[in-house]
């Protein structure tokens, strides 16, 4: 329950937390939002919770307020993600990069070489 000193300094309505906890952080925003809470990064000097979860849609590890409890709407919901990467959340893409092999490296017309001479005429190498 939030500090009942401050409740007379606050305007904000109260809120349920939700839980979020287990959900990946694009649903896990979803459900914030819908219950009047913003997502945050549990460091407030670090970056903001959306350039580290973006690129991975990670899963949530846990969360401050717990889940059940009352807090001020607009108020941050702060979450820590699993580490590593997640199997089913590898980046997946529209179009594959080439494949590996050797084939794409093969010359589509004839080989053409080059010879290189280090023998050059005294003209030649007289500044």
């Amino acid at each position: 329950m939030p500090d009942k000193a401050q409740d007379e300094q606050r305007a904000a309505d109260l809120v349920i937390v939700p839980e979020v906890v287990g959900k990946h952080f694009l649903q896990a925003r979803e459900i914030a939002q819908a219950a009047g809470l913003t997502l945050a990064n549990p460091d407030p000097d670090g970056p903001p919770i959306g350039s580290i979860a973006w690129p991975k849609n990670p899963t949530i590890q846990s969360q401050s307020p717990a889940p059940g409890s009352v807090s001020y709407r607009n108020d941050s919901l702060r979450i820590w993600f699993r580490k590593g990467l997640e199997p089913d959340m590898a980046r997946k893409f529209e179009n594959p990069p080439p494949s590996i092999d050797w084939d794409h490296a093969t010359p589509e017309g004839p080989v053409q070489s080059i010879e290189l001479s280090s023998h050059s005429s005294p003209e030649e190498s007289a500044p």
